[in-house]
């Protein structure tokens, strides 16, 4: 089992940044790759970013490249996600998710998840 926790999330203006935290414990962290997903009321869970174990391969969805920033720190169990030049219509309840092995874009491969964090986006 690995137990995921997402913290930072809040109310910002547009054009503004957060930093979202998922810290891990349970099983060996550095064996999982990390994902950000998001999910906007009444759409799918979607596609944000993912990181590889050692933090090398790194995949963001077009919406957000250039915005937003993943990181991981195995000594601390812990993924980031930075965010900046927020956009109203990316308010959304973000969740971290863990897969043994490769990263994917794909919700349903991921073995573990959080509960969520609500980003909302003032205009």
């Amino acid at each position: 089992q690995v137990q995921l926790v997402e913290s930072g999330g809040g109310l910002v203006q547009a054009g503004g940044s957060l930093r979202l935290s998922c810290a891990a414990s349970g099983r060996t962290f550095r064996n999982y790759a990390m994902g950000w997903f998001r999910r906007a009321p009444g759409k799918e869970r979607e596609f944000v970013a993912t990181v590889s174990w050692g933090g090398i391969t790194i995949s963001y969805a077009d919406s957000v490249k250039g915005r937003f920033a993943i990181s991981r720190d195995n000594a601390k169990n812990t993924v980031y996600l930075q965010m900046n030049s927020l956009k109203p219509d990316e308010t959304a309840v973000y969740y971290c998710g863990a897969k043994f092995g490769i990263g994917t874009r794909t919700a349903s491969q991921y073995d573990y998840w959080g509960q969520g964090t609500q980003v909302s986006v003032s205009s």
